[in-house]
């Protein structure tokens, strides 16, 4: 069972949870994700299963869209309102002025993760030391949001909203960081992720409503990738592991390798100049 599964994370569990439910639903051992949703998020969540656990890199570059809930006029440690509340003010600010804020962080900007991330610095997750009290300098990153909306009135210092980032972008980051540009605080109070690049949280099952059959197979994730055809000779030693150079082909994109009968045998990906690893031999 090698391919992957479009889970509808619930709220309250941690993706490790989801993992460990569904390797024990289907008696599967090898099972990974391809990006952690907080607990108190939901929505789409990508397993990997099996021989697909070595393409989980490949989600990691895709953009993410999320919608979710901004309750404005307190600062929580964990930037989501399910940490503790540090700083509180009333909100003097109106819809347009969030409106406005949020049209300034439309491309991209430097943004800081929170210390409640799993970002390793000197070894060591962040939410690890900030679980301990501590606090450590972070460097930001640049980031790039493609849509940032208001989906709702803005009514009882809370607000709904829509976006579109890159990768590397923390939701959490950009409420706080919005809150701040119309000088107040703020704070995540919902959370869920409805896209990972191509893929919609509309294809999705929860983990009791999820079957074998809904597996995407790596033929239909592959069904669009090129492939060579090598004779029995070279599949012996594509099988063994053997990288590929310009004798075989020459190219800038990854690749599948098929035997003389049309058979998948190995994914390629370029190594460097016109030298090609495998990354699954099948």
């Amino acid at each position: 069972m090698d391919g992957f599964l479009l889970i509808n994370k619930p709220v309250g569990m941690t993706s490790h949870d989801v993992v460990m439910k569904i390797k024990r639903k289907f008696k599967i051992d090898k099972i990974g994700h391809t990006g952690t949703l907080d607990p108190f998020a939901s929505g789409l969540l990508i397993l990997c299963l099996g021989k697909a656990t070595k393409l989980a890199y490949m989600f990691s570059n895709l953009d993410k869209t999320y919608e979710g809930t901004i309750r404005l006029g307190q600062h929580y440690d964990t930037y989501d309102t399910t940490g503790k509340i540090e700083k509180s003010m009333i909100p003097n600010v109106t819809e347009k002025m969030i409106k406005e804020a949020m049209l300034f962080f439309i491309g991209h900007y430097d943004q800081v993760p929170p210390m409640y991330s799993a970002i390793k610095i000197d070894g060591q997750k962040l939410y690890h030391l900030a679980r301990k009290g501590e606090e450590v300098e972070r460097e930001a990153r640049t980031i790039e949001i493609d849509r940032f909306e208001m989906t709702s009135i803005y009514e009882n210092e809370a607000f709904d909203f829509i976006a579109h980032v890159s990768k590397g972008t923390y939701i959490r980051s950009l409420a706080v960081d919005l809150a701040q540009r119309i000088k107040t605080y703020g704070a995540l109070s919902r959370l869920k992720r409805i896209s990972v690049g191509p893929y919609h949280l509309n294809f999705a099952k929860t983990i009791d409503d999820v079957e074998l059959h809904d597996i995407m197979t790596l033929a239909t994730f592959f069904q669009d990738t090129p492939s060579i055809t090598l004779n029995d000779y070279m599949i012996k030693l594509v099988k063994n592991g053997i990288y590929l150079d310009e004798r075989q082909i020459i190219t800038h994109e990854p690749f599948l390798v098929q035997d003389e009968h049309h058979n998948v045998v190995a994914y390629y990906i370029v190594h460097e100049g016109t030298t090609y690893r495998p990354v699954i031999i099948f």
